[in-house]
């Protein structure tokens, strides 16, 4: 391929907003981030300002791009990774936005969601949808805003309000208003996809009563989503690749084969398994049959569990409590402690997620005591993570009925950086961790589906080729030992439910 191939890769998360840009050895080039202002205007609502996540993706794509020392016009085409099921409605005409977005973290629709529920619908949500009836999806973050905005559900009916996730808001916006379209992985977070013809499923909006035309186009994710308008970045740039940002990694870690598990540790931490072609539903866990990616007319499913606090417990621990100055902090901490003497944190912030699907949970500190100081509360935030993720990848090698112990888990994201964190996730896993090469493989991703949409790289195997190893954790504790701090763990999760 050309020496000068570049490609570049949007990921627009929950807690900031990131450009790459990759050559055509898939090797970043230069890259610009910005951190995402947080709403919340109640307990347990999470919003973000829709204007603020589009001027904050220009600046960074302008900034890595001048970086590289490149124009946009030398670009060969942008990928898009996004923040899922944070919920977006705008102006079709103009593009502007009714309200802020409502972010995946939001829980004001829980409610709704037990009302679901108690009518009986849970079971036809799963079979349709792959997904469990929780405020996380977009479902009942849409009725809500349909329902709490004036005249919104007529205008809907009209055609002249928009839905989207992330991707579709971006591109709505990178299109000077062209393109209203979103890909497959996206729209499967929707809670409104027919999992398995990838249909907007009529039975679905039927039950939350949303009208069709305000509803993006759905594609595969690697496509013709549109051409970004010269009024924007002064170019015509092809998109030819989005997924949202768990799946992207799926493809960014190159988790092309059936067992193949990858955990992504951002805001949230995100496990998901290759199941391939066919999606595996499963009441057990409260697992998610989703769809891992589409390339051409080639579908991989997966199967997905998600904890909804890992790095935001960090985060809270620095800005809620001020017990830290930098994330990196705790590794030094939890360092300092020959064990975590009984102490652990669960952060139910706002509920649990996989397995427990708890939306009343609650985070609690348990094993405190008179000795107990910053220190042991630092590694009890970061060992959470550990375990949250453990129970995650349990009930999957239950479900997917092999337990690959000599199959590492491929890691990414964030929390990677932690070696405190990545030894003791091998150690309560029993199985090794992969640190991917590319710490932001959720970018890598973006970056990879883009180029399949390009013609760029011409082939999966092409992919898993670019892929690469920094370090791997072997795990160093016995089972004694690792058994007890589970007991530890699943006695303190206990205390954190309401149910």
């Amino acid at each position: 391929m050309p020496a000068n191939t570049r490609v570049l890769a949007i990921d627009q998360g929950t807690t900031s907003t990131r450009a790459v840009v990759f050559d055509g050895d898939a090797q970043p080039v230069a890259s610009q981030q910005v951190e995402l202002t947080q709403h919340f205007p109640q307990p347990g609502w999470v919003e973000h300002e829709p204007l603020e996540i589009f001027d904050a993706t220009l600046d960074v794509c302008r900034g890595a791009v001048a970086k590289a020392g490149i124009q946009m016009s030398d670009l060969d085409c942008i990928g898009i990774t996004n923040q899922r099921e944070t919920t977006l409605l705008w102006d079709r005409e103009t593009g502007r936005p009714l309200a802020n977005a409502i972010v995946w973290q939001d829980r004001r629709t829980a409610e709704m969601c037990e009302g679901l529920t108690i009518r009986g619908a849970e079971e036809e949500i799963r079979q349709i949808t792959g997904l469990v009836v929780d405020p996380y999806f977009s479902a009942t973050k849409l009725r809500w805003l349909l329902d709490t905005i004036p005249d919104a559900q007529q205008r809907a009916e009209d055609g002249e309000l928009c839905f989207g996730t992330v991707d579709s808001w971006l591109m709505y916006r990178l299109t000077n208003v062209e393109s209203h379209v979103t890909d497959v992985t996206n729209a499967s977070r929707t809670m409104l996809l027919n999992l398995h013809d990838l249909q907007w499923d009529p039975d679905m909006l039927s039950l939350f009563d949303i009208p069709e035309p305000m509803l993006p186009q759905v594609l595969p994710s690697a496509s013709d989503f549109g051409v970004t308008s010269t009024s924007v970045f002064g170019a015509e740039v092809p998109v030819t690749g989005i997924a949202g940002d768990q799946h992207a990694a799926l493809y960014g870690q190159a988790c092309f084969e059936p067992g193949m598990t990858k955990t992504t540790y951002g805001t949230g931490a995100f496990v998901l398994t290759s199941t391939g072609s066919r999606a595996v539903t499963s009441k057990e866990g409260g697992l998610l049959a989703t769809m891992g990616f589409q390339v051409g007319s080639k579908r991989v499913y997966a199967l997905e569990g998600s904890v909804f606090a890992t790095g935001a417990t960090v985060q809270w621990l620095r800005d809620g409590l001020g017990m830290i100055d930098h994330a990196v902090d705790t590794e030094l901490l939890a360092m300092e402690t020959g064990g975590n003497e009984g102490v652990y944190l669960v952060p139910a912030f706002v509920g649990l997620g996989a397995p427990h699907w708890d939306a009343s949970a609650r985070g609690v500190i348990v094993g405190l005591t008179r000795g107990t100081g910053k220190a042991h509360i630092a590694r009890a935030a970061l060992e959470s993570t550990a375990y949250q993720v453990k129970d995650v990848i349990d009930v999957m090698d239950n479900v997917v009925g092999r337990r690959k112990t000599d199959r590492p888990v491929r890691a990414d994201g964030g929390q990677t950086a932690n070696s405190f964190l990545m030894q003791f996730q091998a150690n309560i896993l029993d199985r090794p961790v992969e640190v991917a090469a590319v710490q932001e493989t959720t970018a890598l991703g973006a970056a990879f589906l883009a180029g399949r949409g390009a013609g760029i790289w011409r082939s999966d195997a092409e992919v898993s080729g670019l892929w690469r190893a920094a370090e791997t954790y072997e795990p160093q504790m016995s089972e004694s030992e690792r058994m007890n701090l589970q007991a530890g763990w699943n006695d303190a999760v206990r205390k954190a439910m309401t149910r």
